[in-house]
């Protein structure tokens, strides 16, 4: 059969999609021809499992993919990685046996060298990404720039950490970092997430990437810090491995999961968002507040979180 699957979301969406094609044709080998049409073709490069839309044909059956698994996520064990996959199933009317427990990217032998055009380091000096803002229009994401610094701060002289994230949104700057903002492609950022020790970060692209990129030759794995808050439900985004700090449980607006909040204060671009507005803000600064939630995450906690990587002996400072 064959298949052109289509979604118009996020690249983080499109990262669990690829899950869901990988796990179709590894449950039905040989039974389908697939092929995607997404916003980002760089997430479904050097794939195994895709056709290429000009060499498909004409197809059998094509769907816009959703997953409508996430209004439950509150209630139902779930991960985010079976939402495409439930969906699929029902539509297609098949078994699709989940396998590794993250997205699917590959990468090209000619990528794997480490990428010194975009960040000047010492010869194999480790290095950590740090997404320190988000999506203008998803202010309940935020964590206080202030408790970024003060990570990066403490860790001077032992990690380096490389600023990414994307040119349209708010990251505010921080000092002693590499500034990578708006700097780097799709392709390259995973590339950086290859080579990168670990990954600092809110609920977003950058935590599902670090789970998905495969790890580098004799690397034990790849530390990741999420600043979670109490917007999504730990189960629903929370990857073995990771260090997932949330706050649920401790207040009455996410007391048995997560709020799905999406902002704190009004953007003012008309958005239905606007009118449902966390109910616990935190004014940090003039024109910035957050949710409580994430502003009772301290960053002493992340700076713990980061360090037991070293301290269990899966990551080593480096060494001068």
């Amino acid at each position: 059969m064959k298949l052109l699957l289509q979604n118009d979301q996020e690249p983080g969406d499109v990262l669990m999609l690829t899950a869901a094609v990988r796990d179709l044709h590894l449950s039905h080998p040989g039974q389908f021809k697939t092929a995607v049409k997404t916003p980002w073709p760089e997430l479904w490069e050097n794939n195994p499992y895709i056709t290429p839309i000009d060499q498909i044909g004409e197809p059998d059956r094509t769907y816009e993919c959703a997953y409508p698994l996430i209004n439950f996520s509150n209630q139902r064990p779930f991960h985010f990685i079976h939402g495409f996959m439930q969906h699929l199933e029902w539509r297609l009317g098949v078994r699709i046996r989940p396998t590794d427990f993250h997205g699917d990217l590959h990468l090209s032998p000619q990528e794997l060298p480490r990428p010194n055009h975009l960040i000047e380091l010492r010869p194999n000096q480790p290095f950590w990404i740090i997404v320190a803002g988000g999506k203008k229009d998803f202010t309940a994401k935020w964590w206080n720039p202030t408790s970024y610094q003060k990570v990066v701060d403490y860790f001077r002289g032992k990690i380096q950490f490389v600023q990414c994230g994307g040119a349209d949104h708010w990251h505010p700057s921080l000092s002693g970092v590499i500034n990578q903002v708006g700097r780097t492609s799709l392709r390259d950022m995973i590339r950086l997430m290859y080579h990168a020790d670990g990954v600092v970060c809110p609920v977003t692209f950058a935590m599902h990437l670090a789970a998905a990129v495969p790890l580098r030759p004799g690397q034990l794995s790849r530390g990741c810090v999420v600043v979670a808050g109490g917007r999504e439900p730990v189960q629903w985004e929370a990857y073995p491995g990771h260090q997932f700090l949330h706050t649920q449980g401790a207040l009455e607006c996410c007391a048995t999961g997560g709020c799905w909040k999406s902002r704190c204060q009004p953007v003012g671009d008309g958005d239905p968002k606007d009118n449902d507005l966390c109910i616990k803000p935190v004014s940090i600064a003039e024109n910035l507040v957050i949710p409580r939630c994430m502003d009772l995450i301290s960053p002493q906690r992340v700076i713990e979180a980061i360090e037991l990587y070293y301290q269990g002996g899966s990551l080593r400072y480096a060494t001068h």
